[in-house]
């Protein structure tokens, strides 16, 4: 059974950090690519980053430049630090698995789900 678990959200001020964290268990890790989403109130879920078992990455525009996805496979996690965060990074994030070597981005993509964890950013 797979299991996604999100870690590292919190209230931060505009211009902060934080780093996410999502431990995978109950899966091949290198056989996944790995990925980060958000939801805002009141919006859809969208495409943060995703990264591939052999470190290709790819992010969305709006966190291009200060949000960075990487992965440690030793310990079946994949991470997402957020630097420069803006009050429009405020949202449910959560972590997604895809049984693919590929880089994705699409939702439909992803097989597995945590959880999420909540990001708020004050002005």
């Amino acid at each position: 059974q797979v299991q996604l678990v999100e870690s590292g959200g919190g209230l931060v001020q505009a211009g902060g950090s934080l780093r996410l964290s999502c431990a995978a268990s109950g899966l091949t890790f290198n056989n996944y690519a790995m990925g980060w989403f958000r939801q805002a109130p009141g919006k859809e879920r969208e495409f943060v980053s995703a990264i591939n078992w052999s470190g290709i990455t790819t992010y969305a525009d709006s966190v291009k430049g200060r949000f960075t996805i990487s992965r440690d496979r030793a310990k079946n996690t994949v991470y997402l630090q957020m630097n420069s965060l803006k009050p429009e990074d405020t949202a449910v994030y959560y972590c997604a698995a895809s049984p693919t070597l590929g880089v994705v981005s699409g939702m439909n993509e992803y097989k597995n789900w945590g959880q999420g964890t909540q990001v708020t950013v004050s002005s």
